[in-house]
């Protein structure tokens, strides 16, 4: 919190240091970049149709392209705009979407003082755990990728089963997730909430009883990759009583922020994780020369499309969502849109 500003220069640099051996770091004559202000003269905004050139020669295996190396994994997405989208994830990115979901429980434990939660059952309802390859790069949904690094102390505690995970069809795979947790001590439930809520119905369904009854240690349930407001009165009336929660904003292109306090609003921006961040006020993100600030200037109440740059290789990207600073001591902000 208190070392926000210098982490972000700090990661710039080396971002810029590392960026300079890559074919995309050539092509924009990195090696005269030393500070911001050069970087946004040298490298314009760009969204995934404009960085796909790259990622297609990355695809056809080619090294060194957008980071060093190859990216160990294609985290694949459906994207609204541009159909299916292929974002790197490096060995250097990996930590970035491990360590922030770990980072967020460790928080919330020392704030609250329970820890209790971690002793049963906790569910991480996510994609399949069964990854293609494209030019021997393994490729698959992010939440799978992530499923093959969650930690080995909370691994025994962990539910669906991997051969549940791997279910492809949803329906399937959600009575089967049924099948598994309903006579289990569940303590954490986490994952995007319309997958939630179809989970709580199915259980309500099949036992007659609310969420909170069938599971009376549960305590905390983690969420994010939508907003939560439409969800939640009815997610927690689901529950029938009060559970701690914490809101998550992870996404394939990097974990960005999460919710440090159940007192404070908003989420804490991870300031130092491979993601140097830049705010362009939401009404010129379309404009030919937008206005670009680094997180120094940032004003809260202010509406601005977050851009991004990290050390999975993506440079200046746009990631299409709008974020609102709430505070700026710390930074804590919360998702207002799509651009």
């Amino acid at each position: 919190m208190q070392t926000a500003l210098s982490d972000q220069e700090n990661i710039l640099k080396n971002l810029l240091k590392t960026g300079r051996n890559t074919e995309f770091g050539k092509e924009s004559r990195f090696q005269e970049v030393n500070n911001f202000e050069e970087f946004k003269q040298a490298v314009p905004i760009r969204d995934y149709e404009q960085l796909k050139p790259w990622i297609e020669r990355i695809k056809q295996g080619k090294h060194n392209i957008l980071w060093r190396g190859l990216p160990e994994y294609f985290a694949k997405t459906s994207g609204t705009t541009s159909g299916t989208k292929y974002i790197p994830i490096t060995k250097d990115s990996i930590p970035n979407h491990i360590n922030t979901a770990r980072n967020a429980l460790l928080c919330y434990m020392a704030e609250t003082g329970n820890a209790g939660f971690a002793d049963g059952k906790m569910i991480f309802l996510s994609g399949s755990p069964v990854l293609e390859r494209i030019s021997g790069i393994p490729t698959g949904r992010l939440s799978g990728i992530v499923n093959h690094h969650v930690p080995k102390y909370l691994r025994t505690n962990q539910l669906p089963s991997y051969e549940t995970n791997c279910i492809e069809d949803w329906e399937t795979k959600l009575n089967k997730i049924v099948d598994e947790t309903i006579h289990k001590n569940m303590t954490l439930i986490s994952g995007i909430p319309p997958w939630m809520q179809m989970y709580f119905d199915e259980l309500i369904k099949r036992s007659g009883k609310s969420v909170g009854e069938l599971f009376p240690n549960f305590s905390v349930m983690v969420q994010g990759g939508v907003n939560f407001e439409p969800y939640k009165a009815k997610l927690f009336e689901s529950i029938g009583r009060k559970v701690d929660s914490i809101e998550l904003f992870p996404a394939s292109e990097g974990f960005f922020a999460f919710q440090d306090s159940q007192q404070a609003e908003g989420m804490l921006l991870n300031t130092n994780s491979g993601i140097f961040f830049e705010f362009v006020p939401a009404a010129e993100i379309f404009n030919e020369n937008p206005t670009r600030l680094s997180l120094k200037d940032v004003k809260t109440g202010e509406n601005y499309a977050l851009i991004i740059s990290s050390n999975a290789g993506l440079w200046s990207y746009n990631i299409g969502d709008t974020v609102k600073f709430i505070s700026t001591n710390p930074y804590r902000l919360v998702v207002t849109g799509r651009t």
